[in-house]
């Protein structure tokens, strides 16, 4: 019975995928985003911000017009 509550403990404090912190940097360098828009996102959060936050914020300009 420990062992089942410990788990269950130990599940509810894994952040869920969204929650999960991501660099900056990783972020950009994944997504294909600009010096500048990266610049900006560090501005706003910091080295590090939720995946969820960074996705619903980062702009990326298109090359075709």
């Amino acid at each position: 019975m420990v062992r089942s509550q410990e788990a269950t403990i130990a599940d509810a404090e894994r952040p869920e995928p969204s929650e999960q912190l991501w660099s900056v940097f990783e972020f950009a360098r994944r997504y294909r985003l600009a010096k500048r828009e990266e610049n900006r996102l560090l501005m706003l959060y910091g080295p590090t911000a939720s995946l969820h936050v960074l996705l619903a914020n980062a702009q990326r300009h298109s090359l075709i017009s």
